[in-house]
C-alpha cells in the first residue's frame, strides 16, 4: 500500500511554548520555501506565524484545548503529509499524552516528522518536498480483521 504526497504538501506547524520563537524564525528563514505549500497550525502558533508570514495558514484549536487531536485527525484521515513539531524536550507539557499520540500516528501512518531545526532544514532540502512521493503505507487490514474476544453480556 502506498499513499500519495502531492507535490504542494499539506504541512502542520506545531511549537511548544518554549519553542515558538524557535519556530518562528524557521519559519521566516524559509519563508519562500513554504509559500508553494498549504500549511495548518495550532492556535497561537497559527497567530504568530500568520502575521510573521504573511502567508494564510489554517489556523486549529490551540494545542491543549484539542489542536492537537485536530493535527491527530488529519493524520490519520490523510488530510496531512508532513508535521513541524518543535516540542521542547527539557520541559514536561499538561498534554504530554497528546505529543506522544502525535508522534505515534506519525510513525503508524509513516508521516514525515521534523522536531528541531536541523530535521526541519534536511527534509526542505529533499526534492521530495516539490514533487509527488509515494510513502509505503502498513497494512493494517489482518489488525482491522482481527476476531475480538466475546463481550460478557452481564455487564
Amino acid at each position: 500500500m502506498e499513499r500519495i504526497l502531492g507535490a504542494r504538501k499539506r504541512i502542520a506547524l506545531v511549537a511548544h511554548d518554549h519553542k515558538k520563537d524557535e519556530l518562528l524564525s524557521w519559519a521566516v528563514a524559509n519563508k519562500e520555501k513554504l509559500v508553494s505549500h498549504t500549511l495548518f497550525a495550532t492556535g497561537t502558533t497559527g497567530t504568530i506565524l500568520e502575521q510573521a508570514l504573511q502567508l494564510p495558514i489554517q489556523k486549529l484549536l490551540s494545542g491543549p484545548l484539542g489542536g492537537d487531536q485536530q493535527i491527530g485527525a488529519m493524520i490519520a484521515e490523510d488530510k496531512l503529509d508532513i508535521l513541524i513539531f518543535f516540542w521542547d524536550p527539557m520541559e514536561a507539557q499538561p498534554h504530554d499524552p497528546d505529543v506522544k499520540a502525535l508522534l505515534r500516528l506519525s510513525a503508524t501512518y509513516n508521516l514525515p516528522v521534523a522536531c528541531n531545526a536541523a530535521t526541519a532544514d534536511f527534509m526542505f532540502a529533499a526534492s521530495f518536498m516539490t514533487e509527488e512521493y509515494k510513502a509505503l503505507q502498513t497494512d493494517y487490514s489482518t489488525y482491522l480483521k482481527r476476531k475480538l474476544p466475546e463481550m460478557n453480556s452481564s455487564l
